[in-house]
């Protein structure tokens, strides 16, 4: 099951990635997580201590790692020759960390667009890892997303099994998310569930529905604006641990079963 999870910035997909991760691996199944925002906010969600997430180098800040694999390190002249089919297989056991529930985090940093110059060796290296997570990697993956539309761009998540396509009651959130169902469907894409998040009032899931429905989709799953998830982040604890009965997380937990029911383990 390869899992991505996109939208635009502050609508909660972080949370999302970090709780499905751990509902997923509670299950039975070998979950890696990867975060490719570069907020780096996925190990607080799923509940990596901050003392070791503090500790963590993305693999796109990985200098040594860079040029061992590519030829080429961070920040060396761009136009030099560099490999653009690196050794990719043994990332997630060397620079992954171990959370709760077994689920194993990998920060990737983000994929930078063409034309960067230095950063070309980092994007090679990163899109290799990209492609075996998602192609070859026997894993359960969850990936969460760089905030907006800019990293489909970069087919980031082409070959993914679901993109869930988080957003919210505004009119901005909902002209993401569609501009994302798009470059998704360009890249071949066929499952994009559209998931409402922090929904505060029947109004605000009426004015989703309407939106969405307006263009022929459906809305997969709603999940409620929880004070206690609120109370989590401020206490820099996982939302999973600090109130696992609540209404936000039990919606989590529905939309779980729902791709563990329809998605090939």
């Amino acid at each position: 099951m390869k899992v991505a999870v996109a939208g635009k910035g502050g609508v909660g997909k972080t949370t999302i990635a970090g709780t499905l991760s751990r509902l997923l691996a509670r299950d039975g199944y070998r979950v890696l997580a990867i975060d490719a925002d570069p907020a780096r906010n996925l190990p607080s969600a799923i509940g990596v201590p901050k003392e070791v997430a503090s500790k963590i180098v993305s693999i796109s800040e990985n200098t040594d790692l860079i040029r061992e694999r590519t030829g080429l390190g961070l920040g060396e002249a761009s136009g030099a020759v560099f490999s653009l089919t690196p050794r990719v297989d043994d990332l997630a056991e060397r620079f992954g960390v171990r959370g709760p529930d077994g689920v194993w985090l990998l920060v990737m940093g983000t994929v930078k667009a063409g034309g960067s110059g230095c950063m070309c060796p980092s994007s090679s290296l990163l899109r290799a890892f990209l492609r075996h997570a998602i192609l070859r990697n026997d894993d359960t993956v969850v990936m969460d997303m760089e905030a907006g539309l800019e990293h489909l761009g970069r087919g980031t998540v082409k070959g993914v099994d679901v993109l869930l396509n988080v957003v919210e009651a505004s009119a901005r959130s909902v002209d993401v998310s569609l501009r994302i169902m798009e470059l998704s469907r360009d890249l071949g894409l066929s499952r994009i569930l559209f998931v409402a998040n922090k929904v505060a009032s029947r109004e605000d899931e009426s004015f989703l529905m309407s939106a969405l429905g307006s263009q022929g989709i459906p809305l997969s799953h709603s999940i409620p604006l929880d004070r206690r998830l609120v109370e989590a982040d401020r206490a820099g604890i996982a939302p999973i641990d600090h109130a696992p009965m609540s209404s936000a997380i039990q919606q989590i937990l529905r939309l779980k079963d729902h791709l563990a029911s329809t998605i090939p383990a």
